[in-house]
């Protein structure tokens, strides 16, 4: 077979079918693919690199930011990710941390991985996208994918090509209103960075600048904060070029800039630089912005900055400031960037997630049907993560009931937005009802009020905590008049949304090692109540470590006990859900 290979004249083509291929294993990427394939669907994520994450990668580091304040933090999927790399992660190493992301597609049977893997053909016909071609860079092999739905996740909107409308650079501020726009439209569009990483050191460790680094002793660096232990994200050129077309020169002056920078803070003559070392430069500059889908609805910066706007089809929502780059990047005088103030939270609006050309794509990431300026806000990786989870989610809906993209927004809102609250997909101002309350179940505890477990809000708002704390070896109980066929059991536990649990940008001498939150369920046992009054222990749990569990059930019972053992910190654990499903 090998010899057949080696002596072809052509590169071989494998043929797949899928029911959603995902194209971008970024994380909104990432959470696309996982929530459709955890709703049953064939998926398959093709992904342009060795690693899943894309900004948030080994290769680039970028910091997952989102909406501000614990009460907007992000749940779901990416709650989830976060704390697996807690717990798998302690040193918090990005090595590790690919292998976090990468580990939760292996362990998902319903998901095919196709790494180093680029499209490079689109087929459509008419409003349908068909299928794509890409070139796998590893086994050197054509791979050919049909699919009913697509995301395209990929930042660059590399499924554009199909012939779905989309926009590049700033509107102007006449055209929609928009009062932080410029006066006059343009191709300009927020830069790349290359990012730099530093360790602590006790020792100074010369380092001796490339020739062809920028020497910001000539240009001035007054304007920049020229310090260690910072990210350097500021560190940005391209801006007022095509950050697709010009990527090899954007990436070969974001090289010499970064290299630059090191060199003026380590031998920086005042000596801030000597207890610090270059720990690592990053190869591939991470992206903030080119192409944008156009959906049935543009989100706009009066979207944004609308306190409390209540989009009936919000699916996800944001919370970052419009933080709006300068294009001149690097070399514009002024502060790199602007933040326009936005309330934490705002409401995504599904509407926004799909092209409003072709039936069966999907969008998620920096590239949404949002103007300039909403997109300065949308475009921070944990409120991707959320609009990954939200189509992934629909997309499974989709196929369940025969819809389109559009279809589902017009038929099937509210079972979307049941099911991503199931998943613990965060939508500002809505609740979800217990359903063994539904059910004619009783909820009672061994101590305090079960009250906050009964309202719908599945976290702490402010100085409503909206959760019941339970000493090691009290218990919270649902019982049922009669045996109900229970399908699974979901518990909510509370994760610490006061904690960023971000990636480090820089290494200090003690370390950064992980912790666990400490108010966070570790072990307990579920118990069910038979038909003959007995307790029967069902499930131990042990070393929980995630906030949204199910856990499958599939039997009759007459009631279901949780009794919490220990939590993290050796206290007292805080769960914001217990709740019983019936069988499907």
């Amino acid at each position: 077979m090998h010899n057949v290979l080696l002596h072809s004249t052509s590169f071989p083509v494998e043929k797949r079918r899928t029911e959603f291929c995902v194209v971008g294993g970024g994380m909104a990427g990432l959470c696309a693919a996982l929530a459709a394939a955890r709703r049953g669907v064939r998926t398959t994520l093709i992904q342009d690199r060795p690693v899943l994450g894309g900004n948030a990668s080994s290769e680039v580091r970028m910091w997952i930011c989102g909406a501000h304040g614990s009460d907007a933090k992000e749940g779901g999927i990416l709650e989830e990710i976060l704390l697996r790399n807690l717990y798998y992660n302690r040193g918090m190493k990005y090595t590790v941390w690919d292998d976090v992301l990468y580990g939760i597609c292996r362990e998902e049977p319903n998901l095919d991985l196709l790494l180093n893997c680029a499209v490079n053909e689109v087929h459509s016909e008419g409003r349908q996208l068909q299928s794509v071609k890409a070139w796998h860079l590893t086994r050197q092999c054509w791979i050919e994918v049909e699919a009913s739905f697509w995301a395209d996740c990929s930042g660059d909107s590399v499924l554009r090509v199909c012939g779905a409308d989309v926009r590049w650079g700033r509107e102007s501020s006449a055209e929609f209103g928009e009062g932080h726009a410029p006066l006059e439209a343009d191709d300009k569009t927020m830069g790349n960075s290359i990012l730099i990483q530093l360790r602590e050191v006790d020792e100074h460790v010369p380092f001796v600048a490339p020739s062809w680094a920028v020497d910001f002793n000539k240009i001035g660096a007054d304007h920049r904060d020229f310090k260690p232990k910072g990210n350097f994200w500021w560190l940005e050129f391209g801006g007022i070029m095509d950050t697709i077309g010009d990527a090899d020169k954007i990436r070969d002056e974001n090289l010499a800039i970064a290299y630059g920078a090191w060199d003026y803070i380590k031998n920086h003559p005042d000596g801030r630089g000597h207890g610090w070392e270059l720990e690592w430069i990053g190869s591939l500059p991470g992206k903030r912005e080119n192409v944008r889908y156009v959906g049935d609805h543009l989100l706009t910066q009066q979207d944004v900055e609308a306190e409390g706007r209540h989009f009936e089809d919000i699916v996800a929502h944001g919370g970052w400031t419009m933080d709006d780059h300068h294009p001149d990047a690097i070399h514009h005088p002024g502060s790199p960037t602007i933040f326009h103030p936005a309330p934490s939270p705002y409401g995504i609006p599904y509407r926004s997630l799909y092209s409003k050309d072709m039936d069966n794509l999907f969008c998620a990431g920096r590239n949404i049907s949002a103007t300039h300026m909403a997109m300065s806000s949308t475009r921070v990786m944990a409120t991707t993560a959320v609009m990954g989870q939200a189509v992934g989610t629909a997309a499974a809906v989709a196929l369940k009931k025969g819809l389109n993209c559009r279809g589902v927004y017009e038929e099937a809102l509210d079972e979307l937005q049941s099911l991503l609250k199931d998943d613990d997909q965060y939508l500002p101002w809505s609740t979800r009802s217990p359903v063994a309350l539904a059910a004619g179940g009783a909820l009672n505890a061994s101590r305090g009020e079960v009250e906050p477990l009964l309202d719908g809000v599945e976290r702490s708002l402010g100085q409503d905590d909206h959760g019941w704390w339970g000493e090691p070896g009290d218990h919270l109980t649902w019982t049922f008049d009669q045996e109900k066929e229970i399908g699974s059991i979901r518990i909510v536990a509370d994760s610490d949304f006061g904690r960023t649990k971000r990636m480090p940008c820089s290494f200090p001498k003690k370390g950064n090692e992980a912790l666990m939150p400490q108010m966070l369920l570790k072990e307990a046992t579920l118990e069910i109540l038979e038909d003959d009054g007995q307790w029967v222990p069902f499930e131990a749990l042990k070393n929980n470590h995630q906030r949204h569990l199910v856990i499958p059930v599939g039997k009759k019972v007459k009631g279901i006990r949780l009794t919490t053992e220990e939590s993290w910190g050796g206290g007292p654990t805080h769960i914001f859900a217990f709740d019983a499903s019936p069988a499907a």
